[in-house]
């Protein structure tokens, strides 16, 4: 690590953070919904993404978008070893149900 560099552990995120990844959008044609769920899925921790679902499903967003391969992110994330926590919270939301969720 670059001496001018400092290692941040365990930093907090307030809910303006977190809600700031509502605002991502997609420039491939890939549905927005999908889009920021997997951006979010891959910046935040399980405890800040489980917080950001709630936003999400509060605008009434689509937790089962898809992406062009028709995966939605609780595919994806049933993938990764240690995507445990994110599909738990994920399922919790309503992922999987067929619709959004109510929060």
């Amino acid at each position: 690590m670059r001496k001018d560099k400092s290692k941040v552990i365990d930093e907090q995120w307030d809910d303006a953070r977190v809600k700031s990844f509502l605002a991502y959008r997609a420039h491939d044609g890939t549905p927005d919904d999908f889009h920021i769920l997997l951006r979010a899925y891959q910046g935040m921790r399980a405890g800040d993404f489980a917080r950001f679902l709630t936003f999400f499903a509060a605008e009434g967003r689509d937790l089962d978008a898809r992406n062009g391969a028709g995966e939605t992110v609780l595919d994806i994330v049933e993938g990764h070893r240690l995507g445990g926590p994110y599909a738990e919270a994920l399922r919790a939301a309503g992922a999987g149900s067929g619709g959004t969720a109510t929060a």
